[in-house]
């Protein structure tokens, strides 16, 4: 019998758990130190409306990957889904992504998709050539207005900081689409779990040779001898006790509300005002347009740089954090049998699918 270890129910744990149990030969125990699977994923029935409740926030599966798509599949049944996100700016409703819609509005205007593509070429900052930070990466592709308007203090919020202090990377591209689409996603393949995701972890871990044990945190003194191999996917720093120091990362947090019928109309809504301190609402009855609710709940999220007892959110990949990263990776190269997977002991910002995927294609590599 060959033993495995995975640090982690996330879906890097969950799908490397899944693809070995294949083999009756493994045994697969699965840590986590909360006090259930699936990560930040993980959704529960709220006691007080019957809402399928998004614990952590909004979690709507999108991918471009077709393998990931038909693999999730096996474990759910994924009900088509659009997100469309609205922001509210100066007492005003906009469609986002920048959408022609969005463009008319803002500027009271009835361009058509050729026409607002010259408009919006007019008002970009022309004389950016190389943008040095986030905002000048913004106003390159969008000018000021638009900019101001709609990231400006939503960013500010989100990250905790001037977005003049962040890199431009973090803005790689900036969907401004001239048509009047306001499906939030561009991906082809785009839905939520009629039943949660949790079912999803559920049926995932649920072979016979995988043991799962709950309230467990890992620590480095453990003595790893008895695993073939190893899967770890918190936090790079935190495996190594911070030699390095501490790697930063943004956190959410959240107040829930409870009220009769309907509160705003759409699953999230963005306040992009820097006044307004929480940075997005988001309703979850609206993620089941399948189901029926007389109450809803609805959770106002906040931002705020993460302290020691916080989850990690969002890495901030900061010049010193990379120099930090760096160091912790010579460390992993010298590993022979741990695997370090995820959006957190990879210290990158991923989506699901991205997860699922790289999961996958690691046991591909084993085999």
């Amino acid at each position: 019998m060959k033993k495995y270890l995975i640090i982690g129910s996330g879906f890097s744990g969950a799908v490397i758990a899944e693809q070995l149990s294949k083999n009756p030969e493994n045994h697969i125990t699965v840590i986590d130190e909360r006090d259930h699977i699936g990560g930040n994923c993980y959704t529960e029935r709220d006691s007080e409306t019957n809402v399928m409740v998004h614990k952590y926030g909004p979690h709507i599966f999108n991918t471009d990957n077709k393998e990931v798509w038909d693999y999730i599949q096996n474990f759910c049944e994924m009900v088509p889904f659009v997100n469309r996100v609205k922001s509210i700016y100066k007492g005003n409703v906009y469609s986002m992504p920048i959408n022609l819609h969005t463009i008319n509005q803002f500027f009271n205007k009835t361009m058509r998709p050729d026409e607002a593509k010259i408009f919006i070429e007019s008002i970009a900052k022309k004389d950016i050539e190389e943008p040095q930070n986030f905002e000048e990466q913004a106003m390159k592709f969008i000018g000021e207005d638009l900019y101001k308007a709609f990231f400006y203090g939503y960013t500010k919020k989100q990250w905790g900081c001037e977005p003049t202090e962040l890199p431009a990377s973090i803005l790689k591209r900036l969907p401004v689409r001239f048509n009047y689409n306001d499906n939030y996603y561009a991906n082809p393949y785009q839905g939520i779990p009629r039943d949660g995701y949790t079912g999803i972890f559920e049926k995932m871990l649920s072979a016979s040779n995988i043991e799962v044990k709950l309230n467990t945190k890992f620590d480095s003194s453990w003595d790893l001898s008895e695993y073939e191999k190893v899967f770890y996917s918190g936090p790079i720093d935190a495996f190594f006790d911070y030699k390095y120091g501490r790697l930063s990362y943004r956190t959410v947090y959240f107040e829930r509300a409870v009220a009769e019928g309907d509160y705003q109309g759409n699953p999230v809504i963005n306040y992009a005002d820097p006044e307004v301190p929480y940075t997005r609402v988001h309703e979850h009855k609206h993620f089941t347009p399948w189901e029926e609710h007389e109450k809803t709940t609805y959770f106002k999220e906040f931002s705020k740089e993460t302290e020691e007892a916080d989850i990690p959110y969002y890495p901030k990949r900061l010049t010193e954090d990379m120099e930090k990263l760096a160091l912790y990776e010579e460390e992993v190269k010298k590993m022979d049998k741990i695997y370090f997977v995820g959006r957190l002991a990879t210290y990158r910002y991923m989506d699901m699918h991205h997860v699922i995927g790289e999961a996958l294609d690691l046991i591909k590599k084993l085999k």
